[in-house]
């Protein structure tokens, strides 16, 4: 019994065609081709806050270019359809020029497929979407115009095919999102932002954008005055001694407090209380009429926090305790602007020698300082994680306190203490590393 013998298909109306316009169907599929794939790199790899601001200014290409994107599977379809067939097309455009060149040959058949692959490959794939992401915005944007015509046309077909599309993503419990919440930044994503727009930002005001995101990172602790330098008042002192506190205040904004530090009862404006007074002798009745009540801030509160908190209750200096009322510090408006401008206020005649750079290269500081002082203002990058002044670090490294002429290394820094007073570090010199080490 014989079996059924097959003949080859023929395209005999397209092989009624001549040769010349055969090839330049395939050229036209080729480019139709490639339209596709720069369509469809370019719209996933343009910039979406580029196009949103494009859109707000009315750009009629960035709004279709947004309202493809909306809808990110129906775009897709469209393409994917467009491509798919054209390169069908082209794919037995090929067979039928092999055939009416080589007739039905099996090996002309091959490389015939081999070249149309190849063709695609080259001029419709990999060479379109490489400039396509190279300039996104450039051809997204005209692409748009021709791409939300043909969604409308071919609308059923794409919803067609997407409706069996969402029904494998159900199946396989993939969530997709193609709203404006699935392009969202995150801080960190942010922060690189910023230093990715280093040419078309000003190095402060890059700065100034940096030190804002990193508010709700740093804390009140970070930044107070520590308790054993505030200066206040203590009322139960002497009319005289009231005075000459007063007017050798360097700040504008006094804590005052009886007996005990801890113990604040009120902050007073120096400069009010010296107009009101005149020559009239200090007296504790006469400051505490004047006095504000204290403002207490709880230790680990944000910066981001506090500045809104200092915003809402319109006062500028705050008092920070830990969880048993224990006064630790004092933070000021000013010293939270600083985090974010850099330092702009005049210091007091005292804190002006707390950094003292001597001829061999070496620092010499406070061992109160602290660490993100230094390191904003002395360029250093000492750890921040951990305690929060210089003495802090020194003694949580060594497990111990220190005697004068100890050395060691933090962070790649190498110490000396200085001067030891009362089992705290007074003074530290800090060696700056070598050139090599620092880049």
């Amino acid at each position: 019994m014989g079996g059924f013998r097959t003949r080859p298909y023929k395209f005999k109306i397209l092989e009624d065609f001549p040769l010349y316009a055969l090839l330049i169907a395939l050229a036209v599929l080729l480019v139709c081709s490639a339209f596709f794939s720069l369509a469809e790199t370019s719209m996933m790899a343009i910039n979406r806050y580029r196009l949103k601001h494009l859109a707000k200014q009315g750009h009629r290409g960035a709004r279709l270019t947004l309202a493809l994107l909306g809808n990110t599977d129906r775009l897709l379809g469209v393409i994917l359809l467009g491509n798919n067939l054209i390169n069908a097309a082209a794919a037995t455009l090929v067979a039928v020029i092999v055939s009416s060149l080589f007739g039905h040959n099996d090996l002309a058949l091959l490389l015939g497929t081999v070249f149309v692959t190849f063709a695609i490959l080259v001029f419709s794939e990999i060479t379109p979407k490489v400039i396509a992401a190279a300039y996104p915005e450039r051809i997204a944007l005209p692409a748009s115009f021709v791409l939300s015509p043909l969604l409308k046309l071919f609308y059923p077909v794409v919803w067609f095919v997407n409706l069996f599309v969402q029904t494998l993503l159900f199946l396989l419990r993939v969530k997709t999102g193609t709203g404006a919440g699935a392009h969202k930044l995150s801080m960190e994503e942010l922060k690189m932002l910023v230093l990715e727009g280093g040419h078309f930002i000003r190095k402060k005001h890059q700065s100034i954008l940096l030190n804002l995101f990193d508010l709700e990172t740093i804390t009140v602790d970070d930044i107070m005055m520590p308790h054993n330098q505030i200066e206040a008042i203590d009322l139960d002192a002497d009319g005289e001694t009231l005075r000459q506190q007063l007017l050798t205040c360097h700040h504008t904004r006094i804590p005052v407090y009886r007996g005990r530090l801890n113990d604040v009862v009120g902050v007073i404006h120096a400069r009010k209380v010296l107009n009101q007074m005149g020559g009239e002798t200090m007296t504790a009745a006469s400051l505490e009429k004047i006095m504000r009540p204290p403002y207490f801030i709880p230790s680990g509160t944000p910066l981001f926090s506090q500045l809104q908190f200092f915003q809402e209750k319109r006062e500028r200096i705050g008092l920070v305790v830990d969880e048993y009322g224990e006064l630790m510090g004092l933070v000021t408006l000013e010293d939270i602007i600083e985090e974010i401008i850099g330092e702009f206020t005049t210091n007091a005649p005292a804190q002006t020698n707390a950094y003292l750079r001597q001829e061999d290269g070496s620092l010499l500081v406070e061992g109160t300082s602290l660490l993100r002082e230094l390191n904003r203002k002395l360029g250093l990058k000492l750890p921040l994680d951990g305690p929060k002044t210089l003495n802090g670090l020194i003694l949580e490294h060594l497990q111990d306190i220190p005697e004068a002429g100890t050395s060691l290394k933090i962070a790649g820094y190498a110490l000396e203490i200085v001067q030891t007073q009362d089992r705290v570090i007074k003074v530290v010199r800090i060696f700056p590393l070598p050139l090599e080490t620092e880049t």
